[in-house]
């Protein structure tokens, strides 16, 4: 399975067409819907920053997934985020998504909005895990698995 090719900028305004400019050889995109699945966001943010600081070849980037309509908000919207997260790292690492929702849910899989989803990908877009929910330690355990096979 692929992720599919999108664009969107993060919220210092960079450009990104995923999952080709993503950093890591290895990419973690944690998919948020609704406004308080920040507490979810920030738990897996946690364990990814120890992976990110011990994996040179490693990224993890939190999505926020809009629908299209809202791409003429895009200002307020993002602006307000931006407002909202005082440290750049994590405004570096925030890119908005403004896409099809009905559609690309369809293509991941995606059965609902009440809950964030990750999945770990390469650069050319090929899905290698996916996860869902809020961080747990066997959840966190077998994106570790993965990645040390893939680095072996």
């Amino acid at each position: 399975m692929k992720f599919p090719d999108l664009s969107g900028d993060n919220l210092e305004k960079k450009k990104y067409n995923i999952p080709y400019d993503l950093e890591g050889e290895l990419n973690v995109l944690i998919l948020p819907f609704q406004r308080w699945h920040q507490n979810l966001v920030d738990e897996w943010s946690l364990f990814l920053n120890d992976i990110e600081r011990s994996n040179n070849n490693f990224r993890y980037y939190e999505v926020p997934t809009l629908n299209s309509a809202y791409k003429v908000m895009r200002f307020m919207i993002d602006g307000g985020m931006r407002a909202g997260i005082p440290d750049r790292s994590v405004r570096e690492r925030t890119i908005t998504l403004y896409t099809n929702k009905p559609l690309f849910e369809h293509h991941l899989d995606i059965r609902s909005e009440n809950t964030i989803y990750l999945f770990l990908i390469r650069k050319n877009g090929e899905i290698l895990w996916r996860s869902e929910g809020e961080y747990e330690s066997q959840k966190g355990e077998k994106l570790l698995k993965a990645i040390k096979k893939l680095n072996a």
